[in-house]
């Protein structure tokens, strides 16, 4: 493998910020599918209830603000 190549997988996991950054932009971006395509999403509560959001009531991070990456499967 050449040094171009190389990913220092543990350099990476020490990397907090980044990977709770990367969990966040994924969980916009599944945020922002849902409200596009009009579907609820679950949330869970701390009390152990499970609230049914409406698409219209979907709260975006304007942080991650910009159009939605499409998983290949979704795109015809």
């Amino acid at each position: 493998m050449s040094e171009r190549n190389h990913v220092d997988i543990a350099a990476r996991m020490r990397d907090h910020e980044g990977i709770d950054r990367a969990i966040r932009a994924g969980v916009q971006n599944a945020l922002r599918i849902h409200k596009l395509l009009g579907h609820p999403i679950a949330v869970g509560r701390p009390d152990g209830s499970v609230v049914i959001v409406p698409p219209e009531e979907i709260e975006l991070d304007p942080e991650f603000d910009g159009p939605p990456k499409l998983p290949d499967w979704m795109i015809p």
